[in-house]
């Protein structure tokens, strides 16, 4: 067998880190959707304004989930946006988390006090942005699913080879009318 010099690696077709993406925008922008049926707009940055099962929400956490949903969406759509997506997610959800630590008084001395809790932050959604962090970091040091590409051996006039009579030499550029033709010139020789 002869190595191929000219070969590459690239990605094949939709990455898993895509659809991942994709579900993860999707179930925020669901759930700003629903926060914001269950909030309505007033009250934008009440600490304590409604409840969404355990996780408290208020009108301004809906539109960080609904943009994040968005964006989630949106970069779902390129291999690379969906890996810095996932990075997007990993260190704003962990900068979170550690806020909502600190307003719900795991720490001794709380050093954003003075922030007060615009987002409406409990001990769940605490939790609850650990786990998109985790999930965040999963998206972005995913594995690419990869295959190798070369280049295939140019047939017709171009390679010095003839066509088949009354063929259409452009034609021959086409790889699954060479299959066809190869397969075809192989069932002809048995």
């Amino acid at each position: 067998m002869d190595p191929r010099t000219d070969a590459r690696v690239g990605v094949a077709g939709v990455q898993p880190v895509q659809v991942l993406a994709g579900i993860v925008g999707l179930a925020y922008l669901v759930i700003g959707i629903i926060g914001f049926v269950l909030t309505g707009f007033g009250g934008f940055t009440d600490a304590e304004h409604s409840t969404l099962w355990v996780f408290s929400i208020n009108p301004l956490h809906n539109v960080v989930h609904v943009v994040i949903g968005v964006l989630g969406l949106l970069m779902a759509l390129n291999s690379g946006l969906a890996r810095t997506f996932g990075w997007l997610l990993f260190i704003g959800y962990g900068v979170v988390f550690v806020w909502g630590l600190a307003i719900t008084g795991v720490f001794s001395s709380n050093p954003v006090s003075g922030l007060g809790n615009p987002l409406a932050l409990n001990t769940a959604d605490n939790w609850l942005h650990l786990g998109s962090a985790l999930v965040g970091l999963l998206i972005a040091i995913m594995p690419a699913r990869k295959k190798v590409v070369a280049p295939e051996e140019p047939v017709g006039p171009a390679a010095g080879g003839a066509t088949a009579m009354g063929e259409d030499p452009a034609a021959t550029t086409d790889p699954r009318r060479r299959q066809h033709r190869r397969l075809w010139r192989r069932g002809a020789h048995t």
